[in-house]
């Protein structure tokens, strides 16, 4: 395998360690100064060039993308993609990482435990957004900080919203989350390479520092997951887009609580506590894929305008519950079930004789009118709503007339 290593800091241990780890297993690899490369683009002909010419091919390419060159960072990486250069972790997949808020955000809508967050810009929501995260004290992080850089403690509301209101006042977004007392001071990385973790260690802060990363003095000890926060940390990972990853979670009363999920997740912390070769096991995923590059399914699949791709909820009462996906008459409707999604459990490709439950959600391709046909009319939703009414002490719930 011919592998380049796009970093700007060549000899950083990461770095080191997976151009090591690539060479010990007989792979040709260079380490590529993400920032000399300039693209080209032409009617059906990307081209990346490096130091001014030409870039030779590779078969797979290992992104370190730093926090300052993301824009630039992951449209090389994007270049790659359309050459059909094999990389872990997508373009699409390092921007939804990046950015605190937009990770959340895509997490939020899976069965993935957050720790309850609010975003802002009005001064006159700050209050009320503190209270809606369970209130005093609270963590306010700015959205694209990294080793704990912009995260702070505020131990009551007038102190936070007086913190927020100068962040935002000096152009910096902020996100306002609830503060899990009992993970106070630390909590747990998970390195997770393709659909498994490799390694685990928690972080524990020391002295009075509350951030628990390595960079802050924290200190790390190597840690056995359980089931549930090994399964937290890959599907974390895999929704954004990311087959190589480090995952931080909290470890909060009700479970596991992913506070972020890093792109270029560090080695040196890690292999030190835990003594396992974490670089070649990413070499070994990546050698084991690089023949199989990841595809935007949409951008392939949607080419023809009659057809796409579309996920159909099975809701209670559905004509589909109780028969198999081959006596559905999905098939003959020229639609093709690619993924059923029951509860957190995804089913990749499901046997034909698999029964549709209720509440089943299906990743079809297929004939858009179809598959509309086979889509609900959407229900909107009553929500109760606190309003306060003229006399500041009576408070009173009503049901949204809306």
């Amino acid at each position: 395998m011919k592998l380049a290593i796009l970093s700007a800091a060549a000899k950083c241990y990461s770095t080191m360690r997976l151009r090591q780890a690539a060479e010990q297993r007989g792979h040709k690899v260079k380490v590529l100064n993400t920032l000399r490369f300039s693209i080209g683009l032409d009617y059906a002909d990307p081209d990346l060039f490096f130091r001014g010419k030409m870039l030779t091919d590779y078969d797979a390419v290992l992104p370190r993308i730093g926090t300052s060159i993301t824009y630039f960072g992951t449209a090389v990486v994007r270049q790659f993609e359309q050459q059909d250069v094999y990389t872990p972790n997508t373009s699409n997949g390092i921007t939804n990482s990046r950015d605190k808020l937009r990770s959340l955000q895509i997490l939020s809508k899976h069965d993935i435990g957050i720790p309850k967050t609010a975003f802002v810009r009005d001064r006159n929501d700050v209050l009320p957004a503190i209270e809606r995260v369970g209130g005093a004290p609270v963590i306010i992080k700015l959205i694209e900080g990294t080793q704990g850089v912009g995260v702070i403690l505020a131990d009551n509301s007038k102190i936070a919203e007086a913190i927020i209101e100068t962040l935002h006042g000096a152009k910096q977004n902020v996100l306002i989350q609830k503060f899990v007392a009992e993970s106070k001071g630390k909590d747990v990385r998970a390195f997770v390479v393709g659909d498994r973790v490799v390694g685990a260690i928690r972080r524990v802060a020391q002295g009075q520092e509350f951030r628990s990363n390595v960079h802050r003095g924290g200190k790390a000890e190597a840690i056995t997951l359980t089931p549930e926060y090994e399964a937290t940390a890959v599907r974390a990972a895999q929704i954004l887009g990311l087959r190589v990853a480090g995952v931080d979670m909290l470890e909060a009363t009700k479970g596991p609580q992913v506070m972020e999920v890093n792109s270029s997740p560090g080695l040196e912390g890690i292999e030190g506590a835990t003594g396992l070769d974490i670089a070649g096991a990413v070499i070994d995923y990546i050698a084991n894929r690089v023949n199989l590059p990841d595809i935007d399914i949409r951008q392939r699949l949607t080419v023809s305008a009659s057809y796409g791709v579309a996920e159909i909820s099975i809701p209670e009462g559905s004509d589909l519950i109780g028969k198999t996906i081959e006596k559905s008459g999905l098939r003959d409707r020229d639609i093709v079930v690619l993924t059923l999604n029951r509860g957190s459990s995804v089913i990749s490709n499901p046997k034909t004789t698999r029964t549709i439950e209720p509440n089943d959600r299906l990743l079809c391709y297929g004939k858009v009118d179809s598959m509309r046909e086979l889509v609900p009319e959407k229900k909107r939703i009553k929500r109760k709503t606190k309003v306060q009414q003229l006399d500041p002490g009576l408070v009173k719930t009503i049901e949204d007339s809306k």
